[in-house]
């Protein structure tokens, strides 16, 4: 017989990124980073004024307390800066699945290594300590971009979800289902490790 996975808040901490977990306390700094529209465009209900990141804010804390989702706030270790946030959501302990999602990045750090940071750390944390046998991850159908990215970090492409959601603009959108089950993990996470290594080599060097 299993066990249930214990999934609570913890920092997990990388060499660009620390991700904390979500606390009102991180408004300002969330509402100074990702009140831009262009970071919500595939995402159902967007985020444009400062009081909708404080209810975006609720509505994640609302899910942990639920135990149904863990939400992180991305912040930028060399500044302590705030630029993003992410989470574990749908978690499933007793089938010890969760997914990985609900991720936005400010857009000056977006194309670096921050991202590729946040989702190795999820993903070690989920496999190597929750003892998670398979990581989800999704995205709207048309975001090409987004489903690129999603294949780069090793994940398989298993399957359209149609008329899955209806997006604030009353577009109905389809989903995209992608999943790493835990017998895929090591080869994934050394492919993560060698793109962080390489954004390492990459970065200048202050004098």
């Amino acid at each position: 017989m299993t066990t249930e996975m214990v999934v609570s808040p913890i920092v997990l901490e990388g060499a660009h990124v620390r991700l904390e977990p979500l606390a009102k306390s991180h408004l300002a700094g969330l509402a100074e980073a990702g009140l831009d529209e262009e970071l919500w465009k595939w995402i159902p209900i967007p985020v444009r004024t400062h009081h909708e990141m404080a209810a975006y804010i609720e509505t994640a804390l609302g899910e942990q307390e639920r135990g149904v989702a863990l939400p992180f706030a991305i912040v930028e270790k060399a500044t302590g800066r705030v630029i993003g946030s992410t989470r574990y959501g749908n978690i499933d302990r007793g089938h010890h699945r969760v997914e990985i999602g609900w991720t936005w990045v400010a857009r000056d750090w977006q194309r670096t290594a921050v991202n590729t940071e946040a989702k190795y750390l999820l993903l070690k944390h989920a496999f190597e300590t929750l003892g998670c046998m398979r990581v989800e991850l999704k995205t709207d159908s048309l975001n090409e971009r987004s489903r690129a990215a999603i294949l780069r970090l090793g994940a398989r492409e298993e399957g359209i979800f149609r008329n899955h959601m209806i997006t604030a603009s009353g577009r109905i959108r389809h989903t995209v289902y992608f999943s790493i089950i835990d017998s895929e993990w090591p080869v994934v996470k050394g492919r993560l490790e060698a793109k962080l290594n390489s954004h390492k080599r990459q970065a200048p060097q202050v004098a």
